[in-house]
């Protein structure tokens, strides 16, 4: 089985190309998700015939998550591909997130806060597993917002 793992909630976007699990190829890709992600994904899809896509559906850019499932769920549709979704948090080794102003996503027992950080506190940058086997992955897809209606 081939999946694609996209993490387009920081920059540089970030795909994998999986074969039964583990990582055969990636893609790092500076500019904007709404830019790259058609043509990354052109690109995957001529070489590959894909039968899952992951992707990450919070916490981050709304933005790039929004225009990440859109593109992605309407991939999924028309080319009868699974689709699943997981947490930012699977792979920068659960340091905070990115969010607004100087802000950050902070995951504590499985609940996103969002507060300053210590001066002490350790991120992590994004990184694509080498294997998927241990990815918390979900079928529910819909972008996950952690902050309040503005």
């Amino acid at each position: 089985m081939t999946e694609v793992l996209v993490v387009s909630i920081s920059k540089p976007l970030l795909i994998g190309i999986y074969k039964n699990k583990d990582l055969i190829e990636e893609f790092e890709v500076e500019g904007m998700t709404s830019d790259f992600l058609p043509l990354t994904f052109n690109k995957i899809i001529k070489k590959y015939n894909i039968n899952r896509i992951n992707y990450v559906n919070t916490p981050g850019s709304y933005m790039a998550i929004k225009v990440a499932y859109v593109f992605l769920k309407t991939l999924s549709i028309s080319k009868d591909i699974e689709f699943y979704a997981c947490s930012g948090f699977e792979f920068n080794g659960n340091t905070p997130i990115k969010a607004l102003g100087k802000k950050y996503f902070i995951n504590e027992n499985d609940t996103i806060k969002v507060d300053f950080l210590d001066n002490n506190t350790k991120i992590q940058d994004f990184k694509l597993p080498k294997s998927l086997k241990e990815i918390n992955f979900s079928l529910e897809t819909l972008p996950i917002y952690n902050l309040p209606a503005v």
